[in-house]
């Protein structure tokens, strides 16, 4: 069983597999299920994630406070302007992720991956290569595979909580993961899976858990949708030829060790970051203590 991406990698080299492979062989070994199973599985997951990455594009979800109601509808809207900045498909990737986050919000079905605050990033990314690029759900699940490689070396090694280090581990992974699927799903090598990684956790080092009124509401959905993009990014900067000069292992070290210092305030305790704006604290009591408005 690999346990850094550095074993992960040797394995795919010792056993001439692709890296979606040499992932799939370890579930199954480690599950004892089949091929199939595992598979059919992963299509379950990604049916969900789906479904979440297209609810709230159409339709405004009722949210605690309507804090995010109605954000993926207004950017899928938005998408479709020819003279957006960042163009059509990353807008409505953004718009993607944004519904996740949304449908979750709401109590909504998602698949947390890796947890429900970063919920929209993998699907996002997932969904929107899938309909640009014609791609079957076999080439999807592929990507599906890498991901979870990823997410599990990272999971073992560090953390995905937001409670324990940030938002860096939570939409800073799933970044990270969805930049290693879309690398792939790009035909990338290997080295490149493994260099978006590394990118994507860098650029987003340091990101604090800050939610207004303590709700997977306010900045979660909005870095989601800036993470989706990240994922993207870091993935063409490594389908481009950059190579993380700090190994990968490396980087989700330091990630860790950057989430350890965070102090408690920035670690989802709603203390600190936007949630301690003047702001962020009317929210607060018009939601939980109205009577202190008064």
């Amino acid at each position: 069983m690999y346990t850094s991406i550095e074993s992960l990698v040797a394995l795919t080299q010792e056993r001439g597999h692709p890296l979606w492979q040499v992932v799939l062989e370890e579930e199954m070994a480690l599950s004892g299920a089949g091929r199939d199973q595992v598979l059919e599985g992963l299509a379950q997951r990604y049916r969900v994630m789906e479904a979440s990455a297209h609810r709230a594009l159409e339709e405004a979800l009722p949210t605690a406070g309507n804090l995010i109601t109605g954000l993926s509808k207004t950017h899928h809207a938005y998408a479709s302007n020819p003279n957006s900045l960042c163009g059509p498909f990353l807008n409505r990737v953004m718009a993607m992720a944004l519904s996740g986050s949304e449908v979750n919000a709401s109590m909504g079905k998602i698949c947390a991956a890796p947890t429900a605050g970063s919920c929209g990033i993998l699907p996002a990314v997932l969904v929107g290569l899938r309909e640009r690029d014609n791609l079957t759900l076999e080439q999807v699940l592929e990507g599906l595979l890498v991901a979870g490689g990823i997410g599990a070396v990272i999971t073992r090694n560090a953390t995905v909580a937001g409670a324990e280090g940030g938002c860096q581990a939570e939409c800073g992974v799933a970044a990270a993961m969805a930049g290693a699927a879309a690398v792939h799903l790009q035909g990338g090598t290997t080295l490149q899976v493994v260099s978006a990684v590394s990118l994507a956790l860098m650029n987003a080092m340091g990101l604090v858990c800050d939610p207004v009124a303590g709700l997977v509401q306010v900045p979660c959905a909005q870095r989601n949708a800036s993470q989706a993009v990240n994922a993207l990014l870091s993935a063409d900067l490594a389908l481009g030829g950059m190579v993380s000069i700090i190994p990968a292992d490396q980087v989700i070290d330091s990630m860790y060790q950057v989430g350890k210092l965070l102090p408690g305030q920035l670690r989802e305790t709603a203390q600190g970051g936007i949630a301690a704006t003047a702001q962020g604290k009317r929210i607060y009591n018009q939601l939980f203590h109205p009577e202190a408005l008064e």
